[in-house]
């Protein structure tokens, strides 16, 4: 199948490269089937790109790449919705965001991670409620840690 989009053209994808969000990501209610994009080699970022709506994608990473110790607590109906097991595996995205000419200010919604059934390719938005996660995580500091120690 082709998906013909305003940021990446023409995407070439079959029906094992669908992830559907289940009740869209929050604030998109109805666009549930995405795939993913990578950003470029080597890079900590992909795109979600909606095949729902070509004109969106977003711009996700892993939080565990640069807070090892992101792990949020799990509400059990988003468990048994995505049937989750211990040895599951799975993927989780947080949404980033860039400020438009001011990427030094690009943040992350730890509050609201994308939960990835990586079996299955069902996900679902989820509101974290534990005071230490925050929907604008500053990232560029961390993500400059991250890569000086890769370095080093």
């Amino acid at each position: 199948m082709t998906l013909t989009t305003t940021r990446f053209g023409t995407i070439e994808y079959t029906d094992e490269d669908i992830l559907t969000l289940k009740d869209g990501p929050l604030g998109f209610p109805g666009l549930e089937r995405f795939v993913v994009v990578s950003h470029k080699e080597g890079s900590v970022f992909r795109w979600l790109q909606s095949i729902d709506d070509p004109n969106l994608a977003f711009l996700v990473l892993d939080p565990g790449e640069f807070r090892p110790d992101y792990s949020p607590a799990m509400p059990e109906e988003v468990v048994g919705e995505l049937e989750l097991a211990e040895e599951t595996p799975r993927i989780v995205y947080a949404i980033v965001s860039i400020p438009p000419g001011k990427p030094e200010e690009m943040t992350a919604n730890l509050a609201g991670p994308i939960v990835v059934n990586a079996e299955k390719r069902v996900a679902k938005q989820v509101v974290v409620e534990e005071p230490e996660w925050h929907t604008k995580h500053p990232l560029l500091s961390e993500l400059k840690a991250l890569t000086e120690k890769a370095a080093a």
